[in-house]
């Protein structure tokens, strides 16, 4: 499997680069670099389908992806100029903007988080988010949207932040081990790691995140997730290329809603399937509805974002948050 890139010196490699370059028009137009919080997870599938579907290369764009298996890190390295863009979690956009920072949505993914948590077997006596009261949940990075979901439904459990420990342990193989091992006891996760987990017995499912349907139950709305965000004075310099991706990745999710599991499948990596390709098939068919058909950022959708996110996080309650500047539609209503 492609291993994750943690490596700072690469990406500063990648930051020098461009500097010596003279952030010339030139690379400017042709080249950008996208950092993905974990390119073979399913919620993030738009970025590497976009790839080999040739969609990139059709718009004359040279898009280089990075992997990162947190969102929290790759959303550092675009802030520290290593990289153009990220495909991660909307929420980090929110999240922010009270910290400063102007970042945008400019291509939505998905309207379903896509994500899980989990329940070790080898604790029968957890039957809710309550019952995690002094355990250790499993998360992507501190930081990371994995964290922001799971202390919103802590604390909407009546579990206060302090009662509980958020441990940072990645997705799929370091996730699996972590619960093996009782390092947690529960944990947020997405596909493929949670059908490993359930045909191997190890877990169970405590709350479904991976449709709208579920998504609204657990957490009131219709939660945007996976996206294209990038800083807001890149995207400002750079409308030619921002509009480029973005053509690139509507037709990606127009292939995505037009195609089946299977079709959807053979396009991607063999090692993304974990060994069991008929699993990822059955959990992408049962999930793919999660994604836009259009890149649109869903009605209503930003506002249940600053309502979990102003449910346990001192950074974001009682600021205010102007969510249209948090992403913009006028990329994807543009493409022809």
């Amino acid at each position: 499997m492609n291993k994750p890139i943690h490596s700072r010196k690469l990406l500063s490699c990648i930051a020098l680069a461009a500097a010596l370059a003279g952030a010339s028009s030139a690379y400017a137009a042709d080249k950008v670099t996208i950092i993905v919080g974990g390119y073979e997870k399913q919620i993030y599938l738009p970025a590497k389908l976009a790839e080999g579907l040739g969609y990139f290369k059709a718009e004359g764009i040279d898009v280089e992806l990075l992997n990162e298996g947190s969102g929290v890190d790759a959303e550092n390295e675009m802030l520290a100029g290593a990289v153009q863009g990220v495909v991660g979690f909307y929420d980090h956009c929110v999240d922010l903007q009270t910290k400063g920072k102007q970042v945008i949505s400019v291509v939505q993914f998905s309207q379903a988080p896509g994500e899980v948590e989990m329940v070790s077997n080898k604790h029968p006596e957890i039957k809710s988010f309550a019952d995690l009261r002094g355990k250790s949940l499993g998360v992507t990075g501190l930081g990371s949207s994995t964290n922001f979901l799971t202390q919103y439904m802590m604390v909407k459990a009546g579990v206060p932040l302090g009662e509980f420990s958020t441990i940072p342990v990645g997705a799929g193989t370091t996730f699996i081990a972590a619960m093996q091992q009782d390092k947690i006891q529960a944990g947020m996760t997405t596909e493929p790691t949670i059908s490993r987990l359930l045909k191997t017995g190890d877990a169970r499912v405590l709350v479904d995140m991976r449709t709208v349907e579920k998504t609204k139950a657990a957490l009131g709305g219709t939660y945007p997730a996976a996206s294209l965000y990038m800083s807001a004075d890149w995207v400002e310099k750079n409308k030619p290329m921002v509009q480029k991706l973005a053509n690139a990745f509507v037709k990606t999710l127009k292939f995505i809603n037009t195609h089946s599991a299977a079709e959807i499948a053979d396009k991607m990596p063999k090692d993304f399937y974990a060994g069991d390709k008929e699993g990822y098939i059955k959990a992408l068919a049962d999930g793919k509805s999660m994604f836009t058909a259009d890149g649109v950022m869903p009605a209503g959708g930003p506002e249940t974002v600053l309502m979990v996110l102003s449910g346990f996080s001192k950074n974001v309650k009682g600021k205010t948050v102007d969510l249209s500047k948090t992403y913009t539609t006028e990329f994807v209503k543009n493409v022809k």
